[in-house]
């Protein structure tokens, strides 16, 4: 068996404390983090050396985004690709040499802004091209392959607490759901969130700060997500979220994902 953890955590260094109860309570394999906000040599590498974690790939910045994979048995850098190609720290790849190869990519895809129209907002015409960019790349996987991280969509009715009021609102619009689906159509992943928490049971990992009480309001969003190449998704047995985290002491307006899988 191998656990494998994914989470947005919204400055590493800043959260250590709930990373730390995180990782004392659940202990995933793998721990996929995005949005680091640090540079490599930021990172807090000491504080994770303590409770077990001892190997690390690291694509930070300096104050935004960032990647890291934090890990308690060996990984290798496997990757790092600038699907946005401007130079942003948003994706690494690791290889795990004793569990069949696996390879685990971690991203981070840009949110698009707030005006979901590519003439008027270019964020939101870089957060596609991102996704057209992965899709190309994907053809090309030949290995057993995780994706995991902060993918800025939901897809689902389901996966958001009103359609109907979010279809023009980026994250939720057609336009991204259609351009992510063709992403996840490339190499035939499988959203193993979906086939754990079926549709249509409500499934989100994000609520917004601007909320005053999240969980009564419950206005959240499935952002975060893990999908898997056919044969490795076969090797599935569990996922499941800690939507608690989101009421942790200074906690991230995300929530960790983990999936566990025999291989």
């Amino acid at each position: 068996m191998i656990s494998i953890a994914t989470w947005n955590i919204n400055s590493v260094r800043l959260r250590m404390p709930i990373v730390e109860r995180f990782l004392k309570e659940e202990a995933p394999d793998v721990l996929c983090l995005q949005e680091i906000k640090c540079q490599e040599h930021q990172f807090p590498f000491k504080a994770f050396e303590a409770l077990g974690y001892n190997h690390f790939a690291i694509h930070g910045q300096k104050g935004y985004h960032g990647v890291a994979t934090v890990s308690r048995v060996p990984i290798t850098e496997f990757s790092r690709h600038d699907w946005q190609a401007n130079g942003e720290a948003r994706h690494v790849g690791v290889e795990l040499p004793d569990h069949d190869g696996m390879i685990v990519e971690n991203v981070y895809i840009p949110a698009g802004g707030d005006e979901p129209d590519r003439e008027k907002n270019p964020k939101f015409g870089q957060k596609l091209d991102f996704f057209e960019r992965m899709t190309r790349w994907a053809d090309t996987i030949d290995r057993p392959t995780l994706i995991v991280g902060d993918f800025n969509v939901a897809p689902l009715e389901s996966d958001v607490w009103s359609h109907k009021q979010l279809l023009k609102v980026v994250s939720h619009t057609p336009i991204e759901v259609e351009t992510m689906q063709r992403f996840k159509d490339a190499h035939g992943f499988t959203d193993i969130g979906r086939e754990f928490i079926r549709d249509p049971d409500r499934y989100y990992s994000w609520w917004s700060y601007r909320s005053k009480d999240w969980k009564v309001n419950d206005r959240g969003r499935r952002l975060d997500h893990m999908w898997a190449s056919p044969e490795l998704a076969a090797q599935s047995t569990r996922h499941w979220l800690r939507e608690d985290a989101r009421d942790w002491e200074k906690p991230s307006d995300h929530i960790p994902l983990i999936t566990e899988f025999d291989l």
